[in-house]
C-alpha cells in the first residue's frame, strides 16, 4: 500500500500544528554553530545558499558528502522544511543508505521521512502509485539482468533472428541506449537509418509489448516511463514538484540524459511537453543543489553525458557555483600532481586543490623491463612497506583494464602476496578465458564431458538443449560417451536435419584441431587456432557489447601467457629440464593445461589474513571512483595502454582517460607509486609502447625515479616472434595496433608461430594408408588442398578419422 503523497497544504498543516512539549524536543535539532561547526567557508556557503539553483564543484575528497548532509540537515532544522518535500539523489543504494543514516542522527528519526534513494528507486516509488494511468497494474515487475537477456533471447527467436549476428546481449545493450536518450520504439523505428537499426528497432519494439504483457519494467524503463509519465499528464507532474521543494543530486557529473531530463521535470521549465497536454498550471521549481565534479566524469560507456554539469550555468542561467578546493584526504604533493594533470584537458572550470596536510612523500617512479618486472616492483614495494607498518590491506593496484590483473595475480601468487580482486572475476575465472580453457581440454581429453558441453554450442552454432538430449539418448542406448555419440549423431533418435548439420560441422572442426594436438602443435598456435576455427573472436568482433572488446582483451592476454609458456625452455612441469635443454622435449597441451590448472587453482586469498592486515586490492581504475588507500600503485602507464589505445585519436576520449589518471591519483591518501614497462607482450609480440603523455604531465620535481628508461636493462627474453626481427604475423604491435586481435589476425599469427610443416601426401579417394596410432586406412574423400588439405580416412574397427594432412603421421601404401 503505497504512502499518501502530501500537497502543499498538508505541508503547511505540518508546520503550522501545535507542537507538544516533547515533540518541541524531538523536532529542535542541532543548531546553527552545531551544523557549520567544522566547516571550511566555501562549505558553509554551500550548506546555507538559498533561492536560486546551486552548482557545488566538489574536487576529490573536499568533503562533499559532509556538505550534503549537513545542507539537509540545515533545511529541516535550520529553515523548517519539512523533511518529505526533500528529494535526495545519489548513484548507489549503499551511499542513500549512509546519507540517510547521518542526517537521522544530527536531526532525528523525522529524517526517516526524507527521499534519500537512487534515481531508480525515486522513479519506482513514483510508478507504483502512478502507473495506472499508462496501463499498468501497480503491482509490476522489475526485470533483472537475467530477465532480461532471457526476453530478448524470446523476441530475436520469435523474429528468427540469425542467434550469431543478432545476439540478444548486444540487442539489449542498443535498447538501453535508446531508453537512456527517452526514444521510445516507435521514435526508434522512425529514426532507424540501415537494415541493422531497423532490425534492432523491430526486437525493441516486441520487447516493449512482451513486457507490457506480463506487466513488467526493465531498469532503463524506470526512468524513462517515469519523464514520459509527467509529461503525459502534468498534473502527476505538478502533484510531485508541490511535494519535493528541495532537491539534490550527488554525482551530477554522472548523469545520462534521462535523469537530467527528469531532473528537469522537477525543477526547471520542461524540455519537451506534448502538442495535446492539457494546460497545466506549473508549480515554482523546487530548489536545486546538484553536486559534482567535472574533473571526475569517466563512465560515458555508460551514457553519462559530461555537458550536465559543464552547461548547468547555461540551463539555470540563475545559478550560483561554489568551488570545494581544500583537499583532505591526500599529501599536497599528490594533489599538485593531479592538478597538473588535468590542467590538460580544456573547456573545465578552473580549479586547484590543495590541503593544509603538508607535502609528503614524493611520487615514486620505476620504468620496468616488462609487465612481469613491473609486477615483481610492485610486490617488492608492497613486502617494504609492509615491513615499515603499513597493513597489506592499506595498498591497492590500479590498472587500466581488467586483462592486465593478470600477470600481477600470477606474481603475488608465486611471492606469497595476499590479494583480491574488486569489481571483477579473476582471470582464470573470466567466462572468455574459461570457454577457451575448455576449448583446449576437450581437444586434450575427448571424454572430459563438462569441458565438451559447455564449448559445443559456444558460440552458438545451431546446437541446442532438444539436439543434445537427442545426442544423450544415443549415448544411453548404445552405452556411448558423449563425444562418440556426437560422431555417430546421424543415428540419434529424432535429431533434426538442421541440427545433424551443425554437429557435423562442430565434430569436423574438432577433429581437425585434434590432429594439431597429436602432432605436438604449440600450446599458443593451438589456442589462436582454437578462437578463430571456433567462430568465438569474430562472434566477440560482430558484438556491439562493450564488454566483448575487453573479452577481447582477456582472451588476448591469453594468448599471451601460452606464447610466454611456450616460448620458457623450462614450462612443462613434467619434463625433465636436461631433456628440454637436449631439445628432446617440447612442451605441450597438457603440459600448458598443468601450469594454468597450478595458477587457476591456487590457494583462495581471505579476505583478512590470521594477523587482520588485510590483503592488497587489485581493480580497474573506473572500479576505484570513491575509494581511498593510504598508498596506490598507478601501473601500466604507456600510450596505447593508459591511455588506452582507442583514445589515441579521439580528443573526447583522450580527455575522459586523463580525467581517469585523476582520479586514480587522487585515490591516494600518502603514498602514490608510478609504473610503466618499455616492452609489454601484447598477444605474444613484444609491444615497445611509449611511456604515456600522462607522466610527461607530472611535475618532474615531484616524482622520484627509481628506475628511467634509460638505466632499463637490454631486452633480453627469447625471441617472441620466432624470427628474431620482433614481427609476428601481427606484425609489430604498438599504440593502436593493440586493438588488432581478430580472428583474421589469430589466424596469421598461428601460421607463423606453427610448427614446420610435414610433406603433406597427395591422396584421393579409395587410396590405402597407414596411420602411426590408427593402423590401415582407406581414403574416403579429400577437401583442400596443400596445407589446408583434410582427409576422411576409414580405418576399420577404429571408425572414420577427419586428419588435418599437414599434422597427421599418414603414408600412402
Amino acid at each position: 500500500m503505497s504512502t499518501p503523497i502530501p500537497g502543499l497544504a498538508d505541508l503547511a498543516a505540518f508546520a503550522a500544528a501545535p507542537a507538544t512539549e516533547e515533540a518541541r524536543t524531538t523536532r529542535r535539532g542541532p543548531s546553527a554553530d552545531e551544523l557549520l561547526e567544522g566547516l571550511n567557508e566555501p562549505q558553509r556557503a554551500a550548506v546555507v545558499h538559498e533561492g536560486t539553483p546551486l552548482l557545488v564543484v566538489a574536487g576529490a575528497g573536499s568533503g562533499k558528502t559532509r556538505v550534503l548532509t549537513r545542507r539537509i540537515a540545515w533545511l529541516i532544522a535550520q529553515r523548517g522544511a519539512h523533511p518529505g518535500s526533500v528529494l535526495a539523489i545519489t548513484f548507489t543504494n549503499k551511499a542513500a543508505a549512509e546519507m540517510k543514516e547521518r542526517v537521522e542522527e544530527l536531526v532525528g528519526k523525522r529524517a526517516r521521512l526524507m527521499w534519500v534513494s537512487t534515481f531508480h528507486s525515486a522513479c519506482v516509488r513514483i510508478l507504483r502509485k502512478e502507473i495506472d494511468r499508462i496501463g499498468f497494474k501497480s503491482g509490476f515487475s522489475i526485470y533483472d539482468a537475467a530477465d532480461q537477456k532471457r526476453l530478448m533471447t524470446l523476441v530475436c527467436n520469435d523474429l528468427d533472428l540469425d542467434p550469431r549476428r543478432y545476439q540478444p546481449g548486444t540487442v539489449l545493450h542498443w535498447v538501453s541506449d535508446q531508453k537512456n536518450e527517452l526514444r521510445d520504439p516507435e521514435e526508434a523505428t522512425k529514426d532507424a537509418r540501415n537494415n541493422l537499426e531497423e532490425t534492432y528497432a523491430a526486437a525493441y519494439t516486441l520487447y516493449q509489448r512482451r513486457l507490457r504483457e506480463a506487466n513488467a519494467l526493465d531498469f532503463d524503463d524506470l526512468i524513462m516511463t517515469t519523464v514520459h509519465l509527467f509529461r503525459q499528464f502534468p498534473e502527476v507532474r505538478e502533484t510531485y514538484r508541490r511535494r519535493f521543494r528541495h532537491v539534490l543530486v550527488d554525482e551530477y557529473q554522472d548523469t545520462n540524459h534521462a535523469q537530467y531530463a527528469l531532473v528537469h521535470e522537477l525543477c526547471a521549465d520542461p524540455l519537451e511537453e506534448p502538442v495535446d497536454a492539457p494546460a497545466t498550471p506549473r508549480s515554482e521549481p523546487a530548489e536545486l543543489m546538484v553536486v559534482g565534479d567535472a574533473d571526475q566524469s569517466i563512465y560515458a560507456f555508460r551514457g553519462a553525458n559530461i555537458r550536465n554539469i559543464l552547461d548547468f550555468e547555461q540551463d539555470f542561467p540563475d545559478a550560483r557555483t561554489i568551488l570545494l578546493e581544500q583537499n583532505y584526504r591526500s599529501t599536497q604533493n599528490i594533489l599538485t600532481a593531479a592538478n597538473a594533470v588535468i590542467g590538460h584537458n580544456k573547456g573545465r572550470k578552473e580549479k586547484k586543490l590543495w590541503s593544509d596536510a603538508g607535502p609528503g612523500e614524493r611520487i615514486v617512479g620505476y620504468v620496468a623491463d616488462d609487465e612481469r618486472d613491473e609486477a615483481r616492483f610492485v610486490s617488492d614495494e608492497i613486502d617494504k612497506l609492509v615491513d615499515s607498518g603499513h597493513r597489506a590491506g592499506d595498498v591497492a593496484v590500479f590498472y587500466r583494464t581488467n586483462a592486465q590483473s593478470r600477470v600481477f595475480e600470477e606474481v603475488f601468487i608465486r611471492t606469497g602476496q595476499p590479494y583480491k580482486v574488486v569489481g571483477g572475476v579473476r582471470f582464470y575465472e573470466r567466462r572468455e578465458v574459461r570457454d577457451a580453457l575448455a576449448y583446449l581440454r576437450m581437444l586434450a581429453n575427448p571424454d572430459d564431458q563438462v569441458s565438451l558441453r559447455r564449448i559445443l554450442n559456444t558460440p552458438k552454432r545451431g546446437i541446442g538443449d532438444r539436439a543434445v538430449a537427442c545426442v544423450n539418448a544415443l549415448a544411453e542406448r548404445d552405452g556411448l560417451p558423449f563425444w562418440e555419440a556426437l560422431r555417430r549423431a546421424d543415428q540419434a533418435p529424432g535429431l533434426a536435419t538442421r541440427s545433424l548439420s551443425a554437429i557435423s560441422g562442430f565434430v569436423a572442426m574438432v577433429e581437425e584441431l585434434q590432429s594439431m594436438v597429436d602432432a605436438g602443435e604449440r600450446p599458443d598456435v593451438i589456442l589462436e587456432t582454437v578462437l578463430a576455427r571456433s567462430g568465438y573472436l569474430t562472434a566477440l568482433e560482430e558484438s556491439d557489447d562493450p564488454q566483448d572488446e575487453t573479452r577481447l582483451e582477456n582472451l588476448a592476454e591469453l594468448v599471451a601467457v601460452a606464447r610466454e609458456f611456450s616460448d620458457d625452455p623450462v614450462a612443462g612441469p613434467s619434463a625433465d629440464p636436461s631433456d628440454v635443454d637436449a631439445g628432446l622435449v617440447t612442451p605441450g597441451l597438457n603440459d600448458f593445461l598443468e601450469r594454468v590448472a597450478l595458477v587457476a587453482d591456487s590457494d583462495q586469498i581471505p579476505d583478512d589474513d590470521p594477523d587482520d592486515t588485510g590483503v592488497v586490492t587489485l581493480m580497474t581504475l573506473h572500479t576505484a571512483k570513491g575509494l581511498e588507500f593510504p598508498v596506490v600503485f598507478l601501473t601500466g602507464l604507456e600510450d596505447g595502454v593508459f591511455p588506452h589505445a582507442r583514445a589515441l585519436g579521439d580528443g573526447g576520449e583522450l580527455e575522459e582517460e586523463r580525467r581517469l589518471a585523476y582520479v586514480g591519483v587522487t585515490r591516494a591518501r600518502e603514498r602514490l607509486y608510478v609504473s610503466r614497462a618499455v616492452v609489454r607482450s601484447a598477444w605474444g609480440a613484444p609491444s615497445h609502447n611509449p611511456a604515456s603523455r600522462f607522466i610527461d604531465e607530472l611535475p618532474v620535481d615531484l616524482v622520484d625515479w627509481r628506475r628511467t628508461a634509460a638505466e632499463q636493462t637490454r631486452w633480453s627474453r627469447p625471441d617472441l616472434s620466432g624470427s628474431g626481427s620482433g614481427s609476428t604475423g601481427f606484425g609489430t604491435i604498438t599504440g593502436a595496433g593493440r586493438r588488432n586481435f581478430s580472428s583474421a589476425a589469430a589466424r596469421a599469427d598461428a601460421a607463423a608461430k606453427q610448427k614446420p610443416a610435414r610433406a603433406v601426401p597427395s591422396l584421393e579417394p579409395g587410396d590405402r594408408v597407414t596411420h602411426d596410432s590408427f593402423g590401415l586406412g582407406t581414403v574416403v574423400t579429400v577437401e583442400g588442398e596443400g596445407d589446408k588439405a583434410v582427409a576422411s580416412i576409414d580405418f576399420g574397427g577404429q571408425g572414420v578419422k577427419r586428419l588435418l594432412l599437414r599434422y597427421a603421421p599418414v603414408e600412402k601404401l
